[in-house]
């Protein structure tokens, strides 16, 4: 859980400075819970190295104190890890990600704002998203969401969203869930296109960001099933454009449960997918959840984005690129005022060309995944 003071000018002192250290807060002590398997599960494919965590946490804590001073996020070495492990402990990424986290939640208040579990309380209740009782083989958790659950005439889209989000918010406190990653299931039943008018590009892009780049989380599998034929169709479309670790990790079963028993074992699936678990059971999870108000409100509180912080220090990785790329067409078009030589004239034009053709893939993207997304809610 999070706890402690998120006041940078209090977690870094100089050396040798015993005011400053009269100041440090009283942090929680990390201690790992990881089995010996994990720990040597996390060091191969994470190069999680026990011997050097601590020393790891430190140099995240410090470049978020020295580079975003007024972010406004727990401090903690537990909640520092789980990005660090996230991004393989990458340290630049695994600060991109914590800095894109907290984007996330202050650019899109209608998600953000009064996220509790009572908030979403009849999007829980209507089965909308759950999480099945037993992990898969490799340790992992099912997320299973399905939309045909959802009536537009009760509630926006943006509180099934909002229940996803505190639904991985509460996998995620696990060292288990950071290590081993989690698996979705996503079943289209029922599913129509009438419910595609509530989900525009805006959504779209939120939702990208935020399972791509702005949430500690591992998704190793996304399991499809009885999706409509067309589905497939425009996921031809959309997989060029997904990230291609992303992309492989997609599986569009259609109406073949012997073709999903073969990610998901049938043993810890309900009856209605072909398992022999019982029932789909939703209410020892919304229990679960609902029961974590009380941690929710106060981890929630340490990461509030102060008013004061500039937007342009949150500069989206994509927008950064556009500027680059605005920023070189603008000098060879400037070295090409100055000078006649034709190499610099086919220079710019190439240039041109290029970026002409990466805004119109990055909007044929966007209408893609909107395309796609849709098909979800």
């Amino acid at each position: 859980m999070m706890s402690g003071d998120s006041d940078c000018t209090r977690t870094s002192p100089s050396a040798g400075s015993p005011s400053d250290t009269e100041l440090l807060p009283d942090r929680p002590k990390y201690v790992c819970s990881l089995s010996p398997d994990l720990v040597t599960k996390a060091r191969e494919e994470l190069q999680e190295k026990p011997e050097w965590r601590l020393r790891d946490v430190q140099a995240l804590r410090d470049m978020v104190c020295k580079d975003y001073p007024s972010l406004g996020t727990c401090l903690d070495d537990a909640f520092l890890l789980r990005f660090l492990r996230a991004r393989k402990f990458d340290y630049d990424r695994a600060l991109q990600l914590l800095v894109n986290y907290h984007s996330c939640r202050r650019s899109w208040p209608e998600v953000f704002n009064n996220l509790k579990p009572s908030a979403i309380k009849p999007v829980l209740e209507s089965g909308f998203v759950t999480v099945l009782p037993r992990l898969d083989p490799e340790g992992r958790h099912v997320v299973c969401i399905r939309p045909d659950r959802w009536t537009p005439s009760n509630y926006p889209i943006t509180e099934n969203i909002r229940a996803i989000y505190l639904t991985l918010e509460k996998l995620i406190q696990s060292e288990e869930t950071q290590v081993n990653g989690i698996v979705i299931l996503a079943d289209y039943k029922g599913v129509s296109l009438s419910k595609a008018s509530h989900f525009g590009p805006f959504v779209a892009k939120k939702v990208i960001g935020i399972l791509q780049d702005g949430f500690p989380i591992r998704i190793k599998a996304v399991n499809i099933i009885n999706e409509p034929r067309i589905f497939k169709g425009i996921f031809a479309i959309i997989k060029p454009f997904l990230k291609e670790k992303i992309a492989n990790r997609f599986f569009l079963h259609g109406s073949d449960l012997n073709s999903l028993h073969q990610n998901i074992p049938p043993v810890i699936l309900p009856e209605e997918y072909g398992g022999t678990a019982g029932k789909l059971d939703i209410s020892a999870w919304n229990e679960l959840l609902l029961a974590s108000e009380e941690d929710f409100l106060r981890d929630f509180s340490q990461l509030v984005l102060p008013c004061d912080s500039s937007p342009h220090d949150m500069l989206a990785s994509g927008d950064a690129d556009e500027k680059q790329c605005d920023d070189s067409l603008r000098e060879h078009s400037e070295l090409l005022r100055s000078g006649n030589d034709p190499c610099d004239w086919i220079q710019v034009q190439i240039l041109r060309f290029g970026i002409q053709v990466r805004r119109a893939v990055s909007h044929l993207s966007t209408l893609s995944v909107v395309l796609f997304f849709s098909w979800l809610q």
